[in-house]
């Protein structure tokens, strides 16, 4: 894609330039060899500009093909500003845009053509000057570039996320390549698929002494092509390791992978990336890929032939610096989670700070800690009775008020069932919350209207348009257009959540505040090419002082006895469970850490328990 680009802006630039510099000379005069050197010089018609000099008309071809070479120039542009004579002199100030095919801004700047009569007829007097006012004989242009090395993914403390892994950077100094540039380029092209012209302009635009990188290979494929590099040694290829932060810690899929730029990477991408970048595949590494590698630095010199050395810089463009990324992240917090999940079959666990939204730790197993944990979509149960109690006590229900728990029940035409039966004595409301009894929950759907119902969950974030960097999912209520479909939602059969948005419904009444989620502190705005674009995040929800007091209550209720209440210490746990087809469930906080448990084939609460016991710990 960026080779397309590269070629119609030339193509395009060519036709305004014609029509540019034809319409302004319509006699014969200086005008007329202007006109012909410029247009020749752009549309690479080297005999015809040449043709318009007074010089050897083979240095002249040779100098204005070696510029596009030395600049590794996309395409040129110009335009007369001004024109003078005197007798049988004069002189044509024009400007020139170059690009040089780096997304780098067109490099503009000034330059004279002076012009004599020569036997009648107008020509230019050749100088090097004439290409640049700076370029001087024994001179040549010379792009240089400097790539910065890939930033780190901290926790919220600044300690890295991931540790040092080695590219290989295969490269060459074009000095001590010489004329075997198109033999080694050739080579290349046949291991990596880089096009052959795109290898050698780089090692043909750069300063003799400098080491030119020319393609990046991960750990594996190194290895795999190592003995074909060490063929094209005696061509004067090098292969130098680079560490690069690379090698993720957990949340290892929320930090994400990062690989060598290949082609086809490069064309997908479209940007400043060079051989020695590294590209962030998933995570954080792939969202924040410019913030990461920020862009190369360029310079555009002049070289002297016989030295080597540069003779002065023309022009310089920094670049866009990069920046290490700050997650909100706890490392010890991660730690616990990673110790309380070990030894389940299958969980993911996401823990925040309740009186932030911060995500504090993502840990798993066998589910992904992105696509499952941050925007899985489950059936959440009877946790999802946190949320209809936020509307059921508004509506007048108490929580002391006797409520059957029977073995079925059908509300509206929707049939529930209980496995398991209470003892003689009817409970209340809360014993059936604290139980997740689904026919007693159930039951109450009659006692609360479906706006009612929609605007809690809507308070405590389920359906609310946040976004992270990653791909999230803040959860789903259908239309309740219905006994049945009310009494659904309240058991959480009809409804879809994630992990995070039920870890942040627990923090929730946990602060009395609804807050977004928050993954990222800085820098503020992921790459603009990320597939998930940031909008402003939605204003903290503010629960009823009254209903978040008693809704705190009924879920101290729902872990006395508990295994994770046992082992959390001498802190108050808050929280419920619930049993979703073969998923378990746990909701719930221990002072400023709000947690949500998803498990298959294991306890939820036992999770919990564990993660919670073990934050003193790891900290």
């Amino acid at each position: 894609m960026k080779r397309v680009r590269r070629t119609l802006a030339s193509t395009i630039t060519l036709v305004v330039a014609s029509t540019t510099l034809t319409a302004c000379f319509e006699e014969p005069s200086p005008h007329d060899a202007v006109r012909d050197f410029l247009v020749g010089w752009q549309s690479e018609d080297y005999s015809l500009a040449a043709g318009r000099t007074d010089g050897d008309p083979a240095t002249v071809r040779k100098a204005l093909a070696a510029t596009k070479l030395d600049l590794d120039a996309a395409s040129f542009r110009f335009k007369v500003k001004s024109m003078s004579q005197d007798g049988d002199e004069a002189k044509a100030t024009f400007g020139v845009e170059i690009d040089l095919g780096e997304n780098v801004p067109l490099w503009g700047y000034t330059s004279t053509l002076p012009l004599h009569r020569v036997g009648g007829q107008w020509m230019v007097r050749w100088s090097p000057s004439v290409l640049h006012p700076k370029l001087k004989d024994g001179q040549r242009f010379a792009v240089k570039t400097e790539p910065r090395p890939r930033e780190r993914i901290n926790d919220r403390t600044g300690v890295p996320l991931q540790t040092n892994d080695i590219l290989y950077v295969a490269g060459v100094t074009p000095d001590k390549v010489g004329a075997q540039a198109p033999q080694v380029v050739a080579e290349l092209a046949k291991i990596t698929g880089f096009p052959e012209d795109r290898l050698l302009s780089r090692i043909q635009s750069s300063p003799p002494s400098d080491f030119v990188p020319l393609v990046t290979f991960g750990r594996s494929r190194y290895k795999a092509l190592a003995s074909r590099l060490s063929d094209l040694e005696k061509l004067g290829v090098q292969t130098q390791p680079q560490p690069q932060p690379v090698r993720p810690d957990n949340p290892k899929d929320i930090i994400g992978k990062v690989t060598a730029l290949t082609p086809e990477r490069e064309q997908k991408l479209g940007g400043p990336q060079r051989a020695g970048d590294s590209v962030g595949l998933t995570g954080l590494q792939a969202a924040y890929q410019d913030e990461l590698t920020g862009s190369t630095r360029i310079q555009v010199i002049t070289l002297d032939l016989k030295t080597g050395k540069q003779a002065d810089l023309l022009q310089e463009w920094q670049g866009r610096l990069n920046s290490a990324v700050t997650t909100t992240i706890d490392s010890g917090v991660q730690r616990a989670a990673e110790n309380a999940v070990v030894d389940t079959d299958a969980a993911a666990l996401v823990a925040v700070q309740a009186s932030s939204g911060e995500i504090r730790a993502v840990a798993t197993k066998t589910y992904n800690q992105a696509t499952d944990a941050l925007a899985g979509k489950f059936p959440p149960g009877t946790t999802f009775s946190i949320v209809a109690a936020d509307a059921l006590l508004k509506a007048g229900v108490k929580p002391g008020q006797k409520l059957p728990c029977p073995a079925e029940r059908t509300v509206g035409g929707a049939k529930f069932e209980q496995a398991s039966q209470t003892t003689s004595t009817t409970p209340t409301v809360q014993d059936n919350f604290a139980r997740g009894c689904v026919t007693a929950l159930a039951a109450l759907a009659r006692r609360v209207n479906a706006s009612a119902l929609s605007q809690s969950a809507t308070n405590l974030g389920i359906g609310v348009p946040w976004k992270l960097p990653l791909t999230s999912f803040n959860g789903t209520l259908p239309t309740l257009d219905s006994d049945a479909a009310k009494a659904k939602a309240i058991a959480g059969q009809n409804v879809e959540v994630s992990p995070l948005s039920m870890a942040l419904v627990a923090g929730a009444v946990a602060s009395g505040t609804w807050h977004p989620p928050v993954l990222v502190t800085a820098p503020t705005k992921p790459d603009p090419a990320a597939a998930v674009v940031p909008v402003a995040p939605p204003k903290p929800v503010p629960l009823q002082p009254a209903v978040r007091t008693t809704l705190t209550s009924m879920m101290r209720a729902g872990v006395r006895g508990t295994a994770h209440a046992a082992q959390a210490g001498s802190s108050q746990v808050y929280g419920v469970s619930a049993t979703a087809k073969d998923l378990t469930w746990f909701v719930g906080w221990q002072g400023d850490v709000a947690v949500a448990v998803l498990a298959r084939n294991s306890d939820a609460a036992a999770v919990a328990g564990r993660f919670f016991g073990g934050l003193g710990s790891t900290r």
